[in-house]
């Protein structure tokens, strides 16, 4: 048991909490408020520190994209074929990735990570903790959602092979027929194909189609076949979202933007702004944010929503895009995501606000035990 005293406590269900306490028991967050008692209890002095949950990127590849690797370490493209929803992430992320450690010391307590962008269905994403004894250790959720990609990647991996997809109207088809072949989906003679019975998740609601999509012709042709098929779903990087933001509203699927902090390095980029989330917030519309690690540092999170805060973006939706909004988008906001009794005792105390770049973690918990003292 572990008493945390004195905090200003941000729990992100309610009003912040100047001068509290959180009591953390069994890996879990027993209590939070003032003067709290807990005879016997581990004392923590957090005088001068802020209390946070841990944050969470909705959309990153740590672990399956290792840090400091080429080939050797890049598992997240099986890009032998268009259609691959039978690929695991689970299968191909290394635990011992830097970059789970690193933002675990930095205050990021949860990823979901996954396939890339090459295929224009990729394989599952994997919710998981940045710390722990080993990967089934670390994992929430083996197959948390289905990766789909519209756009330049597919187009480019497959046309520079003089393959189908060449044409966006080639990925289009692809995933519709896919689709359709999964909902008429049964096995036959013993014979399985995990592939159609991962989709077949997809297409009965089970989990979410993960959608890369940039360009705002992409994402309406994505809103199109969402609807088309009545699917869960999440638009993640969403670069020109802020362009079309009443359809996006009207649609009322979750949103994962970023990464904001990187060069633009396709055309698909080429209207990148970082006023975006601002945008979004102004419109009424929830999202969290996304590094799409390794291409911007998943220790780094925070940094992302500070300079959107510099950019018009409230405090507190900023923080809320870090906490609590992916943990509902990524289906554990029972769990994860605000500093509630019950849920999982993953939280960070910094030096300063945790907006502030000059702010250090001093203290982090995942699941109840020490990551950082």
């Amino acid at each position: 048991m572990l008493l945390i005293q004195n905090a200003y406590v941000m729990p992100m269900d309610g009003p912040d909490l100047p001068g509290a306490d959180i009591l953390v028991e069994d890996g879990k967050i027993k209590a939070v408020g003032h003067s709290l008692s807990a005879p016997g209890a581990k004392t923590l002095n957090a005088t001068g520190l802020y209390a946070l949950p841990g944050f969470i990127d909705a959309h990153c590849h740590v672990g399956i994209a290792e840090e400091g690797m080429r080939d050797e370490g890049e598992d997240s493209n099986e890009c032998s074929d268009p259609l691959t929803p039978g690929m695991r992430a689970l299968d191909g992320i290394n635990p011992f990735d830097i970059g789970l450690s690193e933002a675990a010391q930095n205050g990021v307590t949860c990823a979901m990570t996954g396939p890339g962008s090459g295929n224009v269905l990729g394989g599952s994403f994997v919710l998981m903790k940045t710390h722990g004894r080993d990967l089934d250790d670390m994992v929430l959720n083996p197959c948390a959602a289905m990766k789909a990609a519209f756009g330049e990647n597919p187009k480019r991996v497959y046309g520079s092979q003089k393959k189908t997809p060449m044409t966006r109207m080639a990925i289009a088809a692809l995933l519709r027929q896919a689709l359709t072949d999964a909902g008429l989906y049964q096995e036959k003679d013993g014979k399985r194909n995990l592939g159609m019975e991962t989709l077949q998740r997809v297409v009965r609601r089970e989990i979410p189609l993960k959608i890369h999509a940039h360009r705002a012709d992409d994402i309406l042709t994505a809103l199109r076949i969402v609807k088309e098929f009545n699917l869960l779903c999440s638009l993640d990087h969403c670069t020109e979202g802020h362009l079309i933001l009443p359809q996006i509203k009207a649609a009322g699927v979750p949103v994962i933007l970023g990464p904001w902090i990187s060069c633009r390095s396709k055309i698909e980029l080429a209207k990148q702004s970082m006023q975006a989330p601002a945008l979004f917030a102004q419109a009424g519309i929830p999202f969290a944010f996304m590094t799409d690690h390794p291409v911007f540092p998943l220790m780094y999170l925070s940094v992302e929503a500070a300079i959107a805060v510099r950019e018009g973006l409230p405090e507190r939706a900023a923080l809320e895009a870090l906490t609590i909004h992916p943990a509902r988008i990524v289906g554990m906001a029972d769990r994860l995501g605000s500093l509630t009794p019950g849920k999982d005792a993953d939280l960070a105390l910094y030096d300063g606000h945790p907006l502030d770049m000059r702010s250090k973690v001093r203290f982090v918990l995942i699941n109840g035990q020490t990551v950082v003292e």
